[in-house]
């Protein structure tokens, strides 16, 4: 099978967000199961100081965009099975950031995008790579499905090309002014309610929903909370009248960089039958931020995003609640200013209590992970979540709200039948926080549930084998015959 997977971050090569992860591991793992992957991203100024050995494959292409002929050249580099083929036009992907500096979104977003979507299309032509499915992710690549029934409509290359659509977060859409249709050689007339009109903009995102066969997002709660108008953004009507094509596959995690029995970014290895190593890291853990953390008060982690989507707010709200419990509390990440100064305030006022870093470092977030005893995920939405699943293979019990792909991996801890894997809340708000707190620290307390509570979370199974025979499935169930 032939898959043309479209994604505009990829790792190792370029990240921002959780996008670049599921692009970097999924095309490895339906590799191994058999597909022939050609993976599709920008050539970002990024991507070059790496210094990778890339192979030029397509030089002096050209597209006519509204009458304007843009240069491209192609280079590969491949690995773990999988062909990653970069698009370089200077003008548009060698630039500082991604996709927009502190200031804002770069103002030709929606040209750099669909010239991407465009010349993956005519690289696919150029390379004689026939795809059996083209799969894009986000608004980045979504104008692909507009350009295929439109442009490429009656073209015998793609005639048995299917498609399908991953969505990773509806709250980005890529909007912009209705004159993009033309200026990326797409018809006006899909400015209009029915096609890509969306409040007066177009809307790229609604390209993929529209226009693919098949439409996923990440996980299967969110499947069905984008449905409603709570979190629709504005999409839920059309998501509803797509719902027949709508699945949610849970987004997986590739054990080969997160198990403590072989991170090298932790103090200690352990395992579920041996644990004795996760109380080295815990100590270290301590050291690290000078915190006080006896042996009966558990440490709590949270690597994160400091940002109201995240929960940081309720989380502010309830943080002398949650010290009043007796635990404490490891915070590593950036993010909005005023939650940033309440939580300095807050680490000057219990600074043997509270350990805060206002930064991302790779080590310090995986010393958390192995650290911690119990991981706060007070996620307002959580289209999947991958902390939560990092958390549990470290033996660190998540307690999250039931929301997305929190609410699809957490299973709320049953003391007395022995099953679950961490402990769930529903409303938003730092009360329902605390008392979720309340029980796991409970469970920590008694020495007859919490082994059995950290061995169930160290077994909980994520790995991207299963996520990945699922989109194998689905592929497969797009090209049978109807």
């Amino acid at each position: 099978m032939k898959v043309a997977f479209l994604a505009s971050e990829v790792i190792p090569y370029a990240k921002t967000g959780g996008l670049a992860d599921v692009a970097g591991a999924l095309p490895k793992f339906l590799a191994r199961l058999g597909a022939d992957i050609r993976v599709f991203m920008p050539l970002y100024r990024e991507v070059r100081k790496k210094n990778l050995p890339l192979e030029p494959v397509l030089d002096g292409a050209s597209l006519d965009m509204d009458g304007e002929k843009l240069s491209y050249s192609v280079f590969a580099h491949r690995a773990d099975g999988v062909t990653v083929l970069f698009i370089d036009r200077p003008e548009y992907f060698n630039r500082d950031c991604l996709y927009g500096t502190s200031a804002g979104d770069y103002p030709d977003n929606g040209e750099r995008f669909a010239f991407f979507c465009r010349a993956a299309l005519e690289t696919m032509r150029a390379l004689r790579f026939a795809p059996d499915i083209v799969h894009g992710h986000d608004w980045q690549s979504a104008l692909t499905f507009a350009y295929l029934r439109n442009t490429y409509a009656g073209d015998e290359f793609f005639g048995r090309t299917r498609t399908l659509f991953t969505i990773h977060n509806l709250a980005y859409q890529g909007l912009f002014d209705r004159d993009l249709l033309g200026r990326v050689g797409l018809p006006a007339s899909l400015f209009n309610m029915k096609a890509l009109e969306f409040y007066g903009k177009v809307n790229a995102l609604k390209a993929g929903i529209l226009y693919a066969a098949a439409v996923t997002t990440v996980s299967p709660r969110y499947s069905r909370e984008i449905q409603t108008p709570e979190f629709g953004c504005g999409l839920d009507g059309l998501l509803r009248a797509r719902s027949g094509v709508l699945h949610g596959i849970l987004n997986g995690v590739d054990y080969r960089d997160w198990d403590p029995a072989t991170d090298r970014l932790i103090p200690r290895h352990y395992t579920p039958s041996d644990r004795t190593g996760k109380t080295a890291c815990r100590q270290e853990l301590a050291r690290m931020f000078g915190l006080e953390a006896p042996a009966g008060r558990p440490i709590a982690g949270m690597v994160t995003r400091l940002a109201g989507q995240k929960g940081l707010d309720i989380v502010c709200d309830a943080l002398e609640a949650l010290l009043g419990l007796g635990l404490t509390l490891v915070i590593l990440g950036t993010g909005d200013q005023k939650i940033q100064d309440f939580l300095l305030a807050a680490q000057k006022k219990h600074p043997k209590r509270i350990g805060l870093k206002i930064a991302f470092d790779e080590r310090i977030a995986h010393t958390i992970y192995a650290g911690s005893d119990v991981f706060l995920i007070p996620s307002r939405y959580e289209p999947c979540g991958l902390t939560q699943m990092y958390a549990m293979k470290y033996g660190t019990v998540p307690v999250v709200r039931a929301t997305g792909g929190l609410d699809d991996s957490v299973q709320e801890f049953d003391p007395a039948a022995g099953v679950g894997n961490g402990f769930k809340f529903v409303d938003a708000a730092q009360g329902p926080l605390v008392e979720a707190t309340r029980r796991a620290m409970t469970a920590f307390s008694r020495p007859d549930e919490w082994p059995t509570l950290v061995g169930n979370a160290m077994a909980a199974d994520f790995s991207w084998e299963r996520s990945a025979a699922a989109y194998l499935a689905l592929y497969n169930k797009l090209l049978a015959p109807a």
